[in-house]
């Protein structure tokens, strides 16, 4: 027994983080909701993490994101992440890819041995491109949807992308299945909380919404693993 993780182990027994730390996780986003995805996973022993970010930490970041610092400011967000993780769990894995991500290079993702993928990014038409390759490649995921000009982390959930309310991301990814008929369930964390209309096209944000909406992902994707 790791004494770094032997209190998660009272929970899942030895077996439970053996399965983890032979899991892989690729993290598409690594800011917000993203950052604090990767924290949870590297807490739980989770043995490889795959850092999808091409963004820097910029000032703005602060208020919310768990990369982001005064001293950090200008760096790559998955050098920050890498070694904030290799700090909580030196045997965690990890890959650093610094592109963004679109249909050009989609599919490069899909080189890498991956067990599961999470959605942390900002842009619609990556969201929907990777909701129909995971479907068509059976590989698991979930998708974050909107955690900005949201004030109460209460309101957050996981559920199927058609039982989604109030969030306007969900909206266009709603519309997205429905045009391509997809039957599948698709796996989303949303929040029902109607946003603050702050007449500003940059949403507002808190250091709650996105923090307990990574840290909700993290716990989904830890307990899907362990079912198996």
């Amino acid at each position: 027994m790791q004494p770094k993780f032997s209190r998660l182990e009272k929970l899942i027994g030895e077996k439970g983080i053996d399965n983890l730390s032979k899991s892989s996780v690729l993290i598409l986003g690594c800011g917000g909701v993203g950052g604090y995805v990767a924290e949870g996973l590297a807490r739980s022993s989770i043995g490889t993490l795959i850092l999808v970010d091409y963004d820097t930490v910029d000032e703005t970041n602060i208020n919310r994101q768990i990369v982001a610092l005064s001293s950090t400011v200008g760096r790559l967000k998955v050098d920050v992440l890498e070694e904030r993780i290799k700090d909580i769990n030196d045997k965690c894995n990890i890959i650093k890819v610094t592109k963004f991500i679109d249909e050009t290079n989609l599919n490069e993702l899909f080189d890498y041995n991956v067990d599961f993928i999470v959605d942390a990014c900002d842009t619609v038409a990556t969201k929907k491109l990777l909701i129909e390759k995971c479907l068509s490649k059976k590989v698991d995921f979930i998708s974050s949807m909107g955690t900005g000009n949201k004030f109460d982390p209460s309101k957050l959930e996981i559920v199927d992308i058609r039982k989604t309310i109030n969030d306007p991301l969900a909206r266009m990814i709603r519309k997205f299945i429905k045009d391509k008929n997809i039957k599948n369930k698709v796996m989303v964390l949303s929040s029902r909380e109607i946003p603050v209309k702050t007449g500003e096209r940059t949403p507002g944000s808190t250091a709650f919404v996105p923090s307990s909406a990574g840290l909700l992902i993290a716990s989904y994707v830890v307990k899907k693993f362990l079912e198996k």
